[in-house]
């Protein structure tokens, strides 16, 4: 077999060159070659064994986050009794916040770590939407092209039917016509059914025109293509920015290929992947922002449901990077010699010689058109039958006058049969459909290809990410103080009501450390009241209009704290009992 010449104007890009190269081994650990054959079982086994490789950091992933688990729910527990006290030392020379000295670094770098994991994510979010946004472009414009390819060969078939139909109308209409009229005159007679003989060839080598395809008339101005359901357009074809959009009527591929059929499936599946892509870049992105939102309130419950929701963007970004990496390698190899394939696949060149498909890929200026002969051979047909028709007017339509409708509409179908002509050999010419081949090429081999790789990337910074975010949360979320242990000793009886929850916290640590100096002392009592916050007790005074008043000393200004009485209960305390001192009731108030 000859060496296939490469496409003009397009050239496989270093990424494609790159993961080409990438080796491939089957099931069985054996080196396979690169060829892109994807109906291949060895083909599919070698994708599916870079697949793996994704499973495998899967795993490397668990383990990790499993041993950072085990760490901090076993190791911690063995810790706590012998750093018990260099905590409480912490949390005391942090004013009871348990932000400084040993407890209070862990917490830090945790803390930092987390942030700098969610950072990390962060960036790979933009990388995503860069990437999906490239691929969803380049999937659009081989789209695009394959519908402008699916036109030109529509008009194609479209124009050859409108000519082979005028031609077949002419001969059952106005030649027969003129036929009847000139009866026995020979000399208009032998020109008559010259034109008859030279329509039925020119119908002839047209209907070879079709390349594999066909069309088969259903109502007035519309048809289908052969072997398939769907209408392919009416007899003038619009052009793919204005005529509809049709979908095919079922889900395997057509004999032969048809390119509207693989842009209406590629536009499918393209919508979904878009979408499907949007939705888990939006996911990362809101656990990361509330993973933020939950270090800065430090939230346990909140950074509990991340730390869920950071497992199943896990598991996603690890499984989006396996089907990523075999459709990288898969585009690549078919990227590199994209000829190849569509020569040999039987889905293209089904019912198409190998010779009109190697024409209009490569399009080489050396090669010469598949239907030449078939055009040169028609429009010296067209030309006798115009001559004939021109000598027949000059000649018999004088003395046949009756001949001149019928030679009109002979005329006029020529008219129209030449003007169809013209455009269907400036359509069979390869720079059209070779622009539309090498546009697609474009578009899924450069911004296609570029867009995976991109999203690749995100895939494998977010498993990262995601990764040392489950390392590090358990460890952040564990460090914060509930609300039930901040309040866990709110409930106890012989607790001091006014007492703030600094005093209560300080306190409960004093009795684990041993018996504090008292911070005021009573004389002539031996018991030591705790520290107290609450406001300094009133003391009745006598004001100067001789009712009591109350005189606010802090406790630690006086020796004792003396008992408090109203003026009612003086008065009945003085009228139920006589003291041998009547001094007492008097100098009361005077201590």
């Amino acid at each position: 077999m000859a060496a296939i010449a490469p496409v003009p104007n397009y050239s496989p890009s270093i990424w494609v060159r790159l993961c080409h190269a990438i080796p491939r081994l089957d099931l069985t650990l054996q080196t396979r070659d690169s060829v892109f054959t994807p109906d291949s079982w060895e083909y599919q086994q070698t994708l599916l064994v870079l697949s793996s490789f994704s499973a495998i950091a899967l795993v490397l992933s668990l383990l990790v986050v499993l041993s950072f688990l085990i760490h901090y729910c076993c190791c911690r527990r063995g810790e706590g009794g012998r750093d018990a006290e260099d905590e409480e030392e912490d949390d005391d020379a942090s004013g009871g916040h348990g932000y400084s000295g040993r407890k209070g670094r862990g917490i830090c770098c945790v803390t930092w770590v987390s942030v700098a994991a969610v950072t990390l994510c962060c960036v790979a979010i933009g990388i995503g939407f860069y990437g999906n946004s490239e691929a969803n472009d380049g999937m659009y414009q081989l789209t695009s092209s394959l519908l402008t390819a699916n036109y030109t060969l529509a008009s194609i078939d479209l124009l050859v039917l409108d000519t082979v139909v005028g031609l077949q109308q002419s001969v059952s209409g106005p030649l027969t016509s003129m036929e009847e009229v000139f009866g026995g005159h020979k000399p208009a007679l032998v020109p008559t059914r010259s034109c008859r003989r030279l329509s039925e060839r020119v119908v002839s080598l047209l209907s070879n025109l079709t390349l594999g395809r066909g069309l088969i008339p259903i109502a007035d101005g519309f048809y289908r293509a052969n072997g398939s359901e769907s209408i392919v357009g009416a007899l003038t074809p619009a052009p793919p920015s204005v005529a509809p959009t049709l979908s095919p009527s079922t889900n395997s591929i057509p004999a032969p290929f048809s390119p509207g059929w693989a842009a209406n499936t590629l536009m499918v599946n393209e919508d979904y992947r878009w979408l499907s892509y949007v939705l888990l870049l939006l996911l990362d992105l809101l656990v990361c922002f509330f993973i933020l939102l939950g270090l800065a309130k430090q939230a346990r419950w909140l950074l509990i449901l991340m730390t869920v929701l950071a497992w199943l963007a896990l598991f996603l970004s690890w499984g989006s990077l396996g089907l990523e990496t075999a459709t990288v390698v898969a585009l690549s190899d078919f990227c590199f010699d994209p000829n190849t394939f569509v020569l040999n696949s039987t889905h293209f060149n089904s019912r198409t010689s190998t010779e009109i498909l190697d024409y209009y890929l490569t399009c080489s200026r050396k090669m010469s058109s598949p239907f030449q002969q078939i055009l040169t051979q028609s429009q010296r047909a067209l030309s006798s039958i115009h001559s004939h028709l021109s000598s027949l007017e000059r000649d018999a339509l004088p003395r046949f006058p009756k001949a001149e409708k019928s030679l009109r509409e002979a005329q006029q179908i020529l008219n129209t049969t030449e003007g169809n002509f013209h455009q269907l050999v400036a359509l069979l010419n390869c720079r059209g459909l070779n622009k539309d081949y090498v546009d697609s090429l474009k578009g899924l081999c450069y911004d296609g290809m570029e867009g995976l790789l991109y999203l690749s990337l995100y895939s494998f910074l977010s498993a990262l990410a995601f990764t040392a975010i489950l390392c590090s949360l358990p460890g952040a979320w564990r460090s914060f103080h509930s609300d039930s242990e901040e309040y866990e000793d709110s409930d106890s009886e012989s607790e001091d009501p006014f007492t703030s929850h600094q005093a209560r916290r300080q306190t409960a640590t004093g009795s684990q450390r041993g018996a504090l100096p008292p911070f005021y002392s009573y004389q002539g009592a031996g018991w030591t009241p705790p520290f107290s916050s609450a406001p300094p007790l009133p003391t009745p005074n006598v004001s100067s209009n001789g009712n009591p008043g109350y005189e606010n000393l802090p406790l630690s200004d006086r020796q004792s704290p003396p008992p408090s009485y109203s003026p009612s209960m003086l008065t009945g305390y003085g009228g139920s009992q006589s003291h041998s001192n009547p001094s007492h009731s008097r100098n009361l108030y005077s201590h």
